[in-house]
């Protein structure tokens, strides 16, 4: 067995985690706002709720793996968590750009 660092580890599952809870952003607002059986009369509050607290989580753990990666100077890490960035940002933009 191949043992790495524990902050080697915490870059990993901080990644791991990061992907998982982006995709979950990203279900439940096709789900929500994309793919309904029939348009909704009012914003679902507990569904926005819910995306902006995941879009909270999403947000420490992008600035925590990056703070990690920057310092022990990991550069798959920096390039992956920075790229994490951008796309959260993009996903925003694009929704603010559809739903106004």
């Amino acid at each position: 067995m191949l043992i790495r660092s524990a902050k080697i580890q915490f870059l990993f599952w901080t990644a791991f985690f990061s992907v998982l809870i982006y995709l979950w952003i990203v279900a439940v607002g096709v789900q929500t706002f994309v793919l309904p059986d029939e348009k909704p009369m009012e914003l679902p509050q507990d569904v926005i709720f819910l995306m902006f607290v995941l879009y909270g989580f999403l947000a420490v753990a992008v600035l925590a793996g990056t703070i990690i990666s920057t310092m022990i100077d990991n550069k798959f890490y920096r390039n992956f968590f920075g790229g994490m960035v951008i796309v959260a940002f993009a996903t925003i933009l694009a929704t603010k750009g559809m739903f106004g």
